[in-house]
C-alpha cells in the first residue's frame, strides 16, 4: 500500500470510527437503555423495606404506594405543613415525620413557554413519583430509645420558612426525650439542618445521626450514555460514585466509608443531595428496596453512636441541597462549604479537563455579549487561533498534497503493475514537494476532543437549558425545530416519532446548513483516487447532516461555524501554496455571473 492510499486510508478509518462511536455513544446505547427501562417499568408494585448500618437501623420507607395515588395538591393538604418561600424555592415541610417533601424551583419552567409550570424536585407521599429527604436520629442497635418516625407530629415555632427566618420543630418522646430540628435555607438550594436532642430521663441514651433521600419509582431518564442520571456521591477521600438505576442490586447495596463528603441523586438538570458534617464519619449506601416497580431507592448514611447523658443536650449539623445543577452556585458551596469534589455533580464526561474550562469561557464571554450562542461562536475563534500553527501546517500539507495530485496520477500510470517501484517513487516525490501523506488527519482529529467537550457543556449544563440565540432558534440545548420533511412546518405531522430511524428525519435548516458546510470542506481535501474511499467521502457530508439533526442547536451552530472558518483558512493557505481551489473558483464565477442573468440583453444592432 502506497503512502498516498495509507493517508486516506487512516483519514476514512478515523471518520467511520466517529461515525460508529457517534451513533452508538449518543443513540444505539440510549434507545437500548429506554427500551429496558419500558420493560422494567412495565411490572407493577412493591414495599419498601426498613434500611441498616452503623450499629443502627433506619426508619423504613414507608407504606406500599395505592393502587389508585392521590393527586399531588390532595396528597399535601393530607396533614398540617410549614411554608417555604425564598427567591429560588417554594414548597413546604412535612409536619408528619418533618420530611422535606414539597419542593419546587421557581425560577425554572418545563418549557420554554413562560407560563409553563415550574420544575417539581419533590413530592409527598400518597402523591405521584414520591421524592423526599429526611434527617434526624435512630437508637443505637439494642437499645430502647423511642426516635421520631415518619408518622411523628412535629409542632413549629414558624409557619414560614424564608432564607431570612429558620423555623424549629419540636417533637417530645414522652419518654424523656425532647428532638430539636432547626431548619434554615439559603436563598439558593442549600438547606442546613441542625439537629438535637435534650435528655431529661434519668438514664443515658446512646443515638445516631442520619440522613437520607427516597424516591419511589425509577424516574424518567433522558436515556444518553452521555449522561449520567441516579445515584451519585463522594464520601471520605473516595472516588465518585456512578450507579444507575438499572444496575442497581436489591440485594447488593452500594457501600462506601469516610468522613465526610456527599451522596444523593442526580438528574440531567436537578440534583438532590445529603450533606455530612464534613468531619464527621458515616457509613453511606445507595440501595433499593424490591426487584419490582414501584421500588424505593434510597441514599442514606449513618453516623456514629452519639451517648447524651441525663440531664444534657447532644446536636448534630447536616445539610441538604435540593435544586438546578448550576455551575457557579455548586462551586460556590464546594468552595464555601468546603464540600469535597461537590463540583463532580456536574457530569464533565471523559475531557472534563477540557469541558469545565471551555463553559467558563463561554459563560464569561456570555456575560459581555448576552447570547450564549453569540459565545459560542466566539469560542470557535478562539480555539481555532489556538490551534492555528498545527492546523496551518496540516493544511499546508494538503495543499502541497492536492498540488501533486497530477502527478501521483501520473507515476500510477508508469507502474501500473509494479506497486514496490510506485510507492518508492512516490515516497521519493514526497520528500522533494515536503510533503506529509497523514498530516491532514490531524484537524480533524484535534476537534474530537473539542466537538464531545462542547456537546458535554451545551448539553448538560443548565445555564445552556432554553438559552436562544437568534431567529427560531429559542433553545440551545434542543435540536433545531424546523424540519424539512413537513416543510418547515406546513405538514403536520411528526417524522422524529417513527420507530427506528425516526430521530434521523430531524433535519433542520442549521443542521443542513452544516452539511453543506462540511460538503465544502470535503472538496477542499486532496481527493483519494481509490473509487470506495471516494464514494465514502462523498457520502460523508450527507451522513453527519441527518446525524446531526438530533443533536442540541448549539453544536450545530459550533459546527457549522468551525467548517466555515476552516474552509476559509484552508482557502488561503493553499492559495498561498499555489494550489488553485476549483470549487471555490466556479463558484465565485457563479456567483458573480448572477447579475448578468438579469441584466437586459442587447438589442440587435445595438
Amino acid at each position: 500500500m502506497n503512502s498516498e492510499d495509507s493517508r486516506n486510508l487512516i483519514l476514512a478509518i478515523v471518520l467511520s470510527v466517529l461515525v460508529l462511536i457517534g451513533w452508538n455513544y449518543f443513540y444505539g446505547a440510549p434507545q437500548l437503555q429506554k427500551d429496558r427501562q419500558a420493560q422494567t417499568q412495565a411490572n407493577s408494585t412493591a414495599s419498601g423495606s426498613p434500611a441498616t448500618g452503623a450499629g443502627a437501623t433506619l426508619p423504613p420507607t414507608g407504606a406500599p404506594v395505592a393502587s389508585a395515588p392521590e393527586t399531588r395538591p390532595e396528597a399535601l393538604a393530607a396533614s398540617k405543613r410549614i411554608a417555604i418561600d425564598t427567591k429560588s424555592l417554594g414548597g413546604s415541610i412535612d409536619l408528619t415525620g418533618g420530611l422535606l417533601d414539597d419542593l419546587t424551583l421557581k425560577a425554572y419552567r418545563e418549557t420554554i413557554d413562560p407560563n409553563s409550570p415550574t420544575i417539581t424536585l419533590f413530592s409527598p407521599q400518597g402523591g405521584p413519583d414520591p421524592y423526599w429527604a429526611e434527617t434526624g436520629y435512630v437508637p443505637d442497635a439494642g437499645t430502647k430509645a423511642k426516635t421520631p418516625v415518619r408518622d411523628s407530629v412535629w409542632t413549629s415555632d414558624s409557619q414560614t420558612l424564608t432564607a431570612d427566618k429558620p423555623v424549629t420543630l419540636t417533637y417530645d418522646n414522652g419518654a424523656g426525650l425532647i428532638f430539636h430540628r432547626t431548619i434554615a435555607v439559603d436563598d439558593r438550594y442549600m438547606f442546613t439542618i441542625t439537629n438535637s436532642v435534650e435528655n431529661k430521663s434519668n438514664e443515658p441514651v446512646t443515638l445516631h445521626p442520619y440522613a437520607l433521600i427516597l424516591r419511589r419509582g425509577k424516574p424518567v431518564v433522558s436515556g444518553y450514555s452521555v449522561l449520567h442520571e441516579g445515584y451519585v456521591g463522594s464520601v471520605g477521600d473516595n472516588a465518585v460514585d456512578e450507579v444507575t438505576y438499572a444496575k442497581i442490586d436489591p440485594a447488593k447495596p452500594v457501600t462506601t466509608k469516610g468522613a465526610g463528603g456527599w451522596l444523593g441523586f442526580t438528574d440531567k438538570y436537578w440534583a438532590s443531595a445529603i450533606i455530612p458534617d464534613q468531619t464527621m464519619p458515616v457509613d453511606a449506601r445507595f440501595a433499593v428496596s424490591g426487584a419490582v416497580q414501584p421500588a424505593d431507592y434510597t441514599t442514606d448514611y449513618v453516623g456514629p453512636a452519639q451517648t447524651v447523658a441525663p440531664d444534657s443536650t447532644s446536636q448534630v449539623v447536616s445539610r441538604i441541597f435540593a435544586g438546578a445543577k448550576e455551575v457557579n452556585t455548586i462551586n460556590a458551596y464546594m468552595a464555601d462549604l468546603g464540600i469535597r469534589k461537590f463540583n463532580l455533580m456536574i457530569d464533565w464526561g471523559w475531557f472534563w479537563m477540557i469541558t469545565q474550562p471551555m463553559f467558563q469561557l463561554i459563560d464569561f464571554i456570555y456575560r459581555y455579549v448576552g447570547n450564549f450562542g453569540i459565545a459560542i461562536l466566539i469560542v470557535t475563534v478562539l480555539v481555532k487561533l489556538a490551534f492555528f500553527p498545527l492546523a496551518s501546517r496540516s493544511y499546508a500539507s494538503m495543499a502541497k498534497m492536492k498540488k501533486v495530485q497530477p502527478q501521483l496520477a501520473a507515476l500510477k500510470e508508469r507502474f501500473p503493475d509494479d506497486r514496490a517501484k510506485q510507492q518508492q517513487a512516490q515516497m521519493e516525490l514526497f520528500k522533494k514537494e515536503g510533503v506529509n501523506p497523514v498530516a491532514g488527519c490531524l484537524p480533524m482529529v484535534i476537534q474530537i476532543p473539542v466537538f464531545f467537550a462542547l456537546y458535554k457543556v451545551i448539553f448538560i449544563t443548565i445555564e445552556m437549558r432554553h438559552a436562544p440565540f437568534f431567529g427560531w432558534i429559542h433553545d440551545l440545548s434542543a435540536p433545531d425545530p424546523t424540519n424539512i420533511f413537513t416543510l418547515f412546518g406546513l405538514i403536520p405531522w411528526d417524522p422524529t416519532a417513527l420507530p427506528m430511524f425516526g430521530h434521523f428525519l430531524a433535519l433542520g435548516i442549521w443542521p443542513l446548513v452544516m452539511g453543506v458546510s462540511m460538503f465544502f470542506q470535503m472538496k477542499m481535501n486532496p481527493e483519494p483516487t481509490d473509487p470506495v474511499q471516494k464514494t465514502m467521502f462523498a457520502w460523508m457530508p450527507v451522513i453527519f447532516t441527518f446525524m446531526l439533526g438530533a443533536f442540541p442547536a448549539g453544536l450545530v451552530i459550533y459546527w457549522t461555524w468551525n467548517n466555515t472558518l476552516s474552509v476559509t483558512q484552508q482557502y488561503f493557505i493553499m492559495r498561498k501554496n499555489g494550489v488553485k481551489v476549483e470549487l471555490w473558483d466556479n463558484l465565485s464565477k457563479m456567483f458573480n455571473g448572477l447579475p448578468l442573468m438579469f441584466k437586459k440583453k442587447p438589442e440587435p444592432g445595438e
